[in-house]
């Protein structure tokens, strides 16, 4: 399906771009950021983020440090390919939580000729790859990789680590369930755990 939407690309014009980091890194913010720069130069923007993340807002991509852009919640990855329309930037909040499909998504809308903004968590609290990101990245003509600082050591920090204990892969919350450590005091504390 890829290669057969290559024939309506706009003049080669689309790309995906990838901001990925761990919690507290500025992914969010980045993602706004860029959002914003691409309204200000008149482009048609949408932003779409996970029905299930209503940390902050139902609607609105909030990022920590309470920066917001209006956005769409949706609850499957293939609704976003059906509200873009002549859509020119297409930006993705909390890609991680996202469906598999989310990639192939992407894939369409960059081919169909609009720039693609993804911003997610790369790696799960385990330190494992999370949802589509690493696909993404893989596809993704840009790669942002934006770091935290270690809450414990001050270097820059890479991972989420989750501070109560839970199991569940997806548990939404803030600097009370998670603090971003550098790869030596994440593998510290997973040893007290």
């Amino acid at each position: 399906m890829f290669l057969e939407n290559k024939v309506n690309n706009k003049e080669g014009k689309g790309w995906i771009e990838v901001v990925a980091g761990s919690m507290f890194s500025g992914k969010t913010e980045e993602l706004i950021r860029r959002m914003r720069r691409a309204e200000y130069a008149g482009q048609n923007v949408e932003i779409f983020k996970p029905a299930t993340d209503v940390r902050y807002d139902e609607e609105n991509v909030v990022s920590h440090d309470r920066r917001e852009i209006r956005s769409t919640p949706v609850e499957t990855s293939s609704n976003i390919l059906l509200l873009t329309g002549d859509t020119e930037v297409v930006g993705i909040d909390e890609a991680q939580f996202f469906d598999d499909g989310l990639v192939e998504v992407c894939n369409t809308l960059a081919t169909q000729g609009k720039r693609v903004i993804i911003a997610g968590l790369d790696m799960d609290f385990t330190g494992k790859p999370f949802g589509p990101m690493p696909a993404l990245m893989a596809i993704a003509e840009y790669v942002t990789k934006v770091h935290a600082i270690c809450m414990r050591c001050g270097n820059l920090a890479q991972y989420s680590y989750r501070k109560i204990k839970s199991d569940q892969l997806v548990l939404l919350g803030e600097i009370d369930e998670y603090e971003p450590l550098c790869r030596k005091c994440y593998i510290a504390a997973n040893k007290k755990m």
